[in-house]
């Protein structure tokens, strides 16, 4: 796998497959590279939309005489290499990227607590993209609205506890499809091929999600 600096030609691949509309993670694995390299190269230079290959070598260049010190995660804007890479993690899993993004950005900050204002400074979106990420992350128990009396905003927050209430959460939503898969069976008949297969699935998806409930109270003292 190559290392060091990216070469100028990797900047154009980099470039070409942004317009291709590739992922961070395709793109990094045509070129032999760690995904992280290839989503800290792109939010460093313009993001996927302003990335332009020849000003981010020349930026770089810029940068490695100059020797300027990083800056604390804290008082960065989003884009750290560690984040994108979790982000990729979450978006591969299934989660819509602005949502990732919104998420990874609560569960890394100093005390998990943001305000709308201050996540769509720090990811440099807009509210709208901000709020709708916010309220997919609240239905699903990641994260928990609070208001802030002082400021009369909201503060959209995350905790250890906010792992056990998106496990109980998908949990229950899994449930009701093996109860709907269930009630399927009966109309089309227990004892018909389509009946027993949905009986079967209905079966496995009810007893997985009773011990994943199980689990979950069992080990919810070590968020505590």
């Amino acid at each position: 796998m190559p290392g060091g600096r990216l070469t100028q030609q990797e900047r154009h691949r980099i470039a070409a497959g942004l317009a291709d509309g590739l992922s961070y993670a395709e793109i990094a694995r045509r070129l032999e590279r760690p995904t992280s390299t290839i989503s800290r190269e792109v939010s460093r230079n313009g993001g996927p939309a302003g990335y332009r290959p020849q000003q981010a070598h020349q930026a770089t260049v810029r940068r490695a005489r100059r020797g300027a010190p990083a800056h604390p995660l804290v008082d960065r804007p989003y884009g750290n290499a560690a984040e994108e890479e979790i982000v990729e993690l979450a978006v591969s899993s299934g989660m819509p990227r602005m949502t990732a993004r919104v998420h990874v950005d609560l569960l890394l900050s100093e005390d998990g607590r943001r305000t709308a204002a201050e996540l769509t400074r720090r990811l440099q979106v807009s509210p709208a993209s901000v709020s709708v990420a916010v309220n997919l992350l609240v239905q699903y128990g990641y994260v928990r609205r609070e208001r802030d009396p002082q400021r009369r905003c909201d503060v959209y927050a995350v905790d250890d506890e906010a792992w056990y209430h998106s496990i109980v959460i998908s949990a229950r939503q899994t449930l009701e499809t093996a109860h709907a898969a269930m009630a399927a069976a009966e109309a089309f008949g227990p004892d018909s091929p389509v009946g027993r297969r949905l009986v079967r699935g209905g079966s496995f998806l009810e007893r997985v999600i009773g011990d994943m409930r199980e689990s979950a109270d069992r080990w919810r003292p070590l968020l505590t």
